[in-house]
């Protein structure tokens, strides 16, 4: 009964945040979930949506109310892996070299147009979202967490941009696509910029902090308790595996997709209040776990089919477990 009352107090805390977000930043209410679990899965956010979309206003407004500290980079042709991680600068004061820490040292972090660096660029990125710290001339500085990278990237514009190689897109946790908003929601949104300045009001004044870092840690420990049957390991893993088959798939998914399920179904089994995960957690997360992991073949991009639709075809392949 204790551990039930736990997992409705993860749920009610949850509601908390996203009522509070949902005072500034109108609809996208999917994104904004998927978001919150990948930080308490612990892994990192690819977003593929056109300009103007409020990405930044969510990080902040994500910043303010968990309590944490919020940072942008925005990814350009000259950007360099230093510009991202720091540098060692030499101060006269001491006649020696000390370490100026660069941008990455936060702990949501908006990386606007990643795909508009080099490799290079991106890599040294995406190296530290993997290891949670920054080497530099052989000293290691780790990254306060929580640690949330959520990148973006314009899926109009292809001139001056660089593909992330599918190595390095296998890395984050989920890859979500933001839509516009509906006709009822941005007109909301106007009517929202009617009432306020965001220019001169500060995001403090406009949202109140519902959680702290030290509190996202300990929800992170308890998202890794939840139960998980095993005939929802063996859902996940036919899942995956069927990815490496499936006719549409030119290339499936890798061992981590099924991790990335299992940590993400974890987590929205605590949303929900629940100790244990449902084959609907699993199924609610194929998409966006998916999507960036397994390539189309030309065939069927000839045909005209999309990589979403396929993963929807062969989830409903496969026979759901009855717990």
């Amino acid at each position: 009964m204790e551990m039930q009352e736990e997992f409705a107090a993860v749920r009610d805390e949850i509601e908390a945040v996203l009522a509070e977000i949902s005072q500034v930043y109108v609809g996208q209410v999917d994104f904004v979930r998927l978001a919150l679990t990948a930080l308490l899965a612990g892994g990192h956010v690819l977003i593929e949506s056109v300009p103007g979309l409020g990405k930044t206003l969510l990080v902040r407004l994500l910043g303010q109310i968990l309590g944490c500290q919020f940072g942008r980079i925005q990814f350009t042709a000259d950007l360099m892996p230093s510009d991202i991680t720091g540098q060692p600068v030499f101060d006269s004061r001491i006649q020696d070299f000390r370490f100026r820490r660069g941008p990455i040292f936060t702990q949501l972090l908006l990386a606007d147009e990643i795909n508009r660096s080099p490799a290079k660029t991106h890599a040294a990125l995406l190296e530290i979202m993997q290891e949670n710290h920054v080497t530099v001339d052989g000293v290691t500085y780790p990254l306060e967490p929580p640690f949330l990278v959520m990148a973006t990237q314009n899926p109009i514009e292809s001139e001056g941009t660089y593909s992330l190689p599918e190595a390095q897109l296998d890395r984050f946790l989920f890859k979500l696509v933001v839509e516009y908003p509906t006709a009822d929601e941005e007109d909301s949104i106007l009517q929202l910029h009617c009432r306020i300045n965001f220019a001169d009001q500060p995001i403090s004044q406009l949202v109140q902090p519902r959680m702290t870092p030290a509190r996202i840690l300990e929800l992170q420990g308890l998202c890794r308790t939840v139960a998980v049957d095993d005939k929802i390991v063996k859902y996940i893993n036919q899942i995956v595996r069927k990815t490496r088959e499936w006719p549409a798939f030119y290339m499936g998914a890798s061992p981590r997709a099924g991790i990335a399920l299992l940590g993400g179904a974890r987590v929205l089994a605590a949303f929900a209040g629940r100790s244990y995960v449902t084959p609907d957690d699993v199924s609610e997360l194929v998409i966006p776990a998916l999507r960036h992991r397994v390539i189309l073949s030309p065939e069927a991009e000839v045909e005209g089919e999309t990589t979403d639709r396929s993963l929807q075809l062969l989830l409903k392949s496969i026979e759901v477990p009855r717990l």
